[in-house]
């Protein structure tokens, strides 16, 4: 468990580390877009108008004094989340808004101050007005805020407090709209209930006259309905609850009717009967009859039959037996007569209570349409009378109303200094957002980026080992000297090629990369000369016969070189030049004839390259790029083995991995890579491969610089060309 934490932190690091990386490497995209995006904030800034603000403070409360009709749910009272959300939209509106702008004459104040040359319309006007106003609520309050922004803080004041003011003007006109359209509505409600309670009236006055009573006799008679319903209720309950009883008596009789058996009826009825059983005392007729017919089976296996104990106790079960089958017939026969008595008193119920309803409707039958007409009656004068009260209250209401349901608690006064634009927050803002641009925009370009940058993209892609890295701007080593850092890089790449080598007789190398401006011939020469510091014989062969350089670096002649050789123009000592290196030796490209199309694939060749692998330790190949002509490709299959240069952040994976397949495809043997050009200040990543010797050689070579030149006083060197001591230098390692 705490390895796979330390493992989790390493990782994590790792992933910063990375960003971080990209960061560095790409820290000249964020600076500009940075330095891009703070300028252009800045700018706008500072060139944007300014303006003030302007800000007035309104209490708002609901308008109570709305009349609604009878049996219209009114407005709820109390809290209302939408109520102030809508009176933001009433302030914004065109009708509050248009009469502002008309008050001010906003128009031409907005085509002086803004330079239009031509009208503004009332539209464009009231866009312009709705811009550069902000309604926001102060928490948890009822208080509105409105603010206006202008160039002119007295403007931006004066059109702050006439909003409030047209706003205020027209809640109130709004509000006694609404209250007269209320009371209109209500007051023609009333008319129509008082023509409905006249018209009930003229009913129930007329329904009187033909039944010829009077509203006492009203009231008595409903007395009296309502007993005589009250007792033919009564008799529908008795004849109801007798009748559920004979139905349980009835389904009593039919469980024990098919019984025939007398045995098993003494054992069915109790059952069917347990209140009649209990009472009837069967339990301990039961349990006697029981105990006999014990007695009897123990003394019948111990007595004889002529036994006296044994018959008395056979006539007293006898005796028990008689007395349970006579109590069971009478209860029976009880059952039967209460049934027969509750069906004669069912039917007796039942008639009295058709007679009762019968009585009932021709009794009341003519009086019933007064009692609903009279219902009706008290029915529309309770809403006339409801009507007339709520009318009666909204009048009073209306003379004690408080007619400012809008107060202005703080007007607009002039701003002391301009809200807009907030110079430091757009400032700050541009940094920030400055900064979030330029990394996003870094990373983004990185993820685009699908050249090699590191190791692992190079062993990823290519599987295969990177056996040297090499700095950025690496030149010549003649001419860098033998105290340059950079040297030490070669003799890394030096000893894994020896370590990597499966055989020592592999000695024939070509180096070959994917694409041009890669560093192959540099690396190839660099690394040729520090095989020669180690005292090995070192050639160099140019084989890059349509674009040769190592001749320029080395300040020697191209006229003649592997060309004349190779068609049979020279001998092979005749074309192999010394250089300054006692164990180098370089034999150049030579004139590209015309007719010489495929001149390396050649026997002759073949055999050249046999021929130099017995002279020389090592000898080197340098080859044109490997997608460009085939040259590259025939030298990798004719040399022992292959390096592959690699510039960092050059070309992308696809054309190294094409590189290497085609390298394979020959029958080459491909060594290594040397990732090449690594820019050691921005990517951290390196560091360990050089940047420790850099820090180190530097501090010893800037000790040991007096010992240089006393040496090369003492040695005749003080008077040599620069060149020349370069070169003599390198024996040293």
């Amino acid at each position: 468990m705490e390895s796979f934490k330390q493992e989790s932190q390493a990782g994590s690091a790792l992933h910063f580390l990375d960003y971080w990386r990209i960061i560095r490497i790409r820290k000249t995209v964020i600076l500009a877009v940075f330095l891009l995006v703070v300028l252009t904030a800045t700018l706008v800034t500072f060139v944007l108008p300014e303006f003030f603000a302007s800000t007035v403070t309104v209490e708002v409360k609901k308008d109570s004094s709305t009349l609604d009709p009878i049996g219209r749910s009114s407005a709820v009272q109390g809290f209302d989340p939408y109520f102030l959300q809508t009176e933001f939209e009433k302030i914004q509106s065109k009708a509050v808004l248009y009469q502002v702008i008309s008050n001010l004459n906003l128009g031409d104040v907005y085509r002086t101050t803004r330079k239009y040359e031509m009208n503004l319309k009332p539209e464009e006007t009231f866009m312009l007005l709705r811009n550069d106003m902000r309604v926001s609520q102060t928490r948890n309050t009822e208080l509105i805020e409105i603010t206006v922004y202008n160039e002119d803080k007295a403007m931006a004041a004066k059109i702050a407090n006439t909003i409030a003011e047209v706003y205020l003007s027209w809640r109130m006109e709004d509000s006694e709209a609404r209250f007269t359209q209320g009371f209109g509505a209500i007051s023609n409600q009333l008319a129509s209930a008082q023509h409905e309670f006249e018209a009930s009236q003229q009913e129930v006055s007329r329904l009187l006259e033909n039944l010829q009573i009077t509203d006492m006799d009203e009231s008595s008679t409903r007395n009296a309905m309502q007993m005589e319903n009250q007792s033919l209720l009564q008799y529908q309950a008795q004849y109801d609850s007798l009748y559920i009883e004979q139905s349980r008596t009835l389904k009593q009789l039919s469980q024990i009717s098919e019984i025939d058996d007398k045995a098993e009826l003494k054992v069915v009825v109790p059952t069917v009967f347990q209140e009649d059983s209990l009472t009837l005392n069967f339990p301990a007729l039961f349990q006697r009859e029981a105990d006999a017919s014990s007695r009897l089976a123990a003394m019948s296996e111990e007595l004889g039959p002529e036994n006296t104990s044994l018959k008395a106790t056979r006539a007293e079960l006898d005796d028990i037996t008689q007395r349970l089958e006579e109590k069971i017939a009478g209860l029976i026969r009880g059952v039967q007569i209460k049934a027969q008595a509750n069906s004669n008193r069912l039917a007796t119920l039942k008639e009295e209570i058709e007679k009762k309803e019968s009585d009932y409707r021709a009794k009341w039958t003519d009086i019933m349409p007064y009692i609903a007409a009279k219902e009706e009656l008290n029915r529309r004068r309770n809403v006339r009378d409801s009507i007339s009260m709520k009318i009666a209250q909204e009048k009073i209401n209306s003379s004690l109303m408080n007619p400012l349901i809008v107060k202005v608690i703080n007007p607009a006064e002039e701003a002391l200094r301009p809200a807009r634009p907030n110079k430091t927050l757009n400032i700050a803002l541009g940094v920030i957002v400055g900064l979030v641009v330029g990394v996003g925009l870094a990373f983004f370009i990185e993820y685009l980026d699908t050249s090699v940058k590191t190791i692992d993209d190079v062993e990823r892609a290519l599987q295969t080992n990177v056996l040297g890295v090499i700095p950025q701007n690496v030149g010549s080593l003649l001419d860098e000297g033998a105290d340059s850092p950079h040297a030490e890089a070669y003799r890394v790449l030096r000893t894994n090629i020896l370590f990597s080598r499966k055989a020592d007789t592999q000695n024939t190398i070509t180096v070959v990369s994917g694409g041009a401006g890669e560093g192959k011939s540099t690396t190839l020469f660099n690394l040729a000369c520090i095989f020669a510091q180690n005292g090995s014989r070192v050639l160099i062969v140019d084989s890059d016969l349509r674009r040769p350089s190592i001749h320029k670096i080395l300040r020697i002649s191209n006229t003649l070189g592997l060309t004349n050789y190779l068609l049979g123009q020279k001998p092979l000592e005749e074309v192999i030049q010394k250089t300054g290196l006692g164990t180098l030796d370089f034999l150049p490209s030579g004139k590209l004839p015309s007719s010489s199309m495929g001149i390396l694939s050649s026997v002759k060749m073949k055999e050249l390259v046999k021929e130099l692998k017995k002279r020389y330790d090592f000898v080197f190949f340098d080859s044109p790029p490997i997608m460009g002509v085939s040259d590259a490709s025939v030298l990798a299959s004719e040399v022992d083995v292959t390096l592959q240069v690699i510039q960092y952040r050059r070309y992308p994976q696809p054309m190294t991995i094409r590189a290497k397949q085609m390298i394979e495809k020959v029958g080459g043997n491909l060594l290594g890579v040397v990732l090449n050009n690594i820019n050691m200040a921005q990517d951290e990543n390196y560091y360990y491969y050089s940047g420790y010797y850099y820090d180190y050689y530097s501090k010893h070579t800037d000790d040991d610089d007096d010992n240089h030149q006393k040496n090369g006083q003492k040695n005749g060197d003080s008077g040599k060309p620069a060149e020349s001591a370069s070169r003599l230098d390198l024996k040293k390692y």
